[in-house]
């Protein structure tokens, strides 16, 4: 299969399905949802709007918030309305965890918050068209309520006992940390969410993880209540790694979708790394290639897996759709030139700059010797084993091989850095300082 160009301009519904719901169930999309028949007519008729709420916990979102970004545009696509929360006040409150409190947040960090992921969720919708996108704040419509308003408009609809059995309150009461009332009020809020698209927007789905279901029925049962209707909700799987670990967590750290808090190098890589027993399944839910496509790479993971060519095109699809074209050629020229593939001296200094930043590095004195920078850069553990891997002919500096172990380092690359390689893969980054 040849290199496929680059584009983040996906297609609507594959045309091997009948209409988008076939599509996003193929997909592995629904983990769980209110009734499946009246869903799939649902989608195959008129447009309809629907929705999906984002909290502003942390300055960006990250690859689980990905899932239903990508939902979002899947479901657009397909010519329905999509509604974009950001939770001002929800934010200001915090989702239950399964274990502890919430710190809360101030209310200018919660604002600040609310606009960059704002400016996150517009990226992947589109605002033109008779389905064009909007965007939308809960705290417009729960700031001006009074308590009294909440408790007699909202509050007198919800039972206590079906509170306390939804997954994430049970989760917490039987805790050590306990739930406080703030977060146990959380599912109103969410609830009274949904009733308020539906009465202004005729909103009618709304789509989370599944980890939301408690959250995501409290606002069809609170419609049903209070308008004497039907509305509807999916619940997307949690995305686990094959061996049962947490998707989307890199030594401890989440993918971020913000480049400054998540390189597109390190997301490039990431993706890049996914298991042939995980490849097929990213490939269906993070990318918009058609069946056809995905069935062909899956045939290449079990005949020619030493290609990893549908790691490839997820890493360059995943980081094209977040970051852009641009963007996605620098980290690809990037990643194929430190490993000998491509000319170090013609990349962007920035991307090259961050690339390296990944990497195992350190900063030296410009002049600084090779066998130095070896045993700084961790590349090795002591000066006789530096002199001893430049002598069997093993390091390279800056693409070229190391001859003399009295070579220094100049930070000749764009943007004043270096590259050090060991071996054909064991890399590390320089920085003159």
């Amino acid at each position: 299969m040849s290199t496929p160009a680059l584009t983040t301009a996906p297609q609507a519904i594959d045309p091997t399905f009948e209409n988008v719901w076939d599509e996003i169930v193929w997909r592995g999309l629904v983990h769980v949802s209110t009734d499946q028949e009246a869903l799939r007519a649902l989608l195959a008729g008129d447009p309809i709007t629907y929705y999906c709420g984002f909290d502003p916990t942390a300055p960006s979102l990250h690859l689980g918030n990905l899932v239903q970004l990508l939902l979002l545009r899947r479901l657009q696509l397909a010519g329905h309305k999509p509604l974009g929360l950001v939770g001002g006040s929800t934010g200001l409150i915090g989702d239950p965890r399964p274990t502890a409190e919430r710190t809360l947040n101030t209310r200018e960090t919660v604002e600040e918050w609310v606009d960059r992921l704002r400016a996150q969720v517009e990226r992947f919708l589109s605002f033109e068209g008779e389905n064009a996108a909007r965007m939308v704040n809960n705290l417009d419509w729960t700031a001006p309520m009074s308590a009294i308003d909440f408790l007699r408009e909202i509050g007198k609809h919800y039972r206590v006992g079906t509170m306390l059995k939804k997954d994430a309150v049970a989760a917490r009461l039987n805790s050590d940390a306990g739930i406080s009332y703030t977060e146990f009020s959380y599912q109103i809020l969410q609830g009274m969410d949904f009733l308020e698209l539906y009465r202004q927007y005729d909103c009618v789905l709304q789509t989370g993880g599944s980890d939301q279901w408690g959250n995501l029925t409290s606002g069809t049962d609170l419609i049903h209540r209070v308008e004497g209707t039907s509305a509807h909700a999916i619940g997307t799987p949690l995305i686990t790694n094959s061996d049962g670990t947490k998707f989307g967590k890199s030594e401890g750290n989440a993918i971020w979708l913000d480049a400054d808090m998540c390189s597109p190098y390190r997301m490039y890589q990431f993706w890049l790394s996914t298991t042939d027993a995980d490849v097929i399944d990213r490939l269906k839910i993070f990318t918009f290639l058609t069946r056809a496509e995905i069935e062909e790479y899956e045939k290449l993971v079990e005949t020619e897996p030493f290609r990893r060519a549908a790691q490839k095109r997820l890493a360059l699809e995943v980081v094209a759709t977040v970051h852009g074209v641009d963007a996605t050629a620098a980290v690809i020229a990037a990643s194929e030139a430190l490993f000998g593939q491509g000319d170090l001296n013609g990349l962007d200094a920035a991307t090259l700059r961050t690339a390296l930043e990944e990497l195992p590095n350190a900063t030296v004195p410009a002049g600084t010797s090779v066998v130095d920078a070896l045993v700084a850069t961790g590349l090795v553990t002591s000066l006789s084993e530096a002199r001893r891997a430049i002598s069997q002919g093993g390091v390279v500096l800056d693409g070229t091989r190391v001859e003399d172990d009295a070579a220094v380092v100049e930070g000749t690359l764009p943007g004043g850095v270096s590259v050090l390689r060991r071996g054909k893969k064991t890399l590390a980054g320089i920085f003159i300082g």
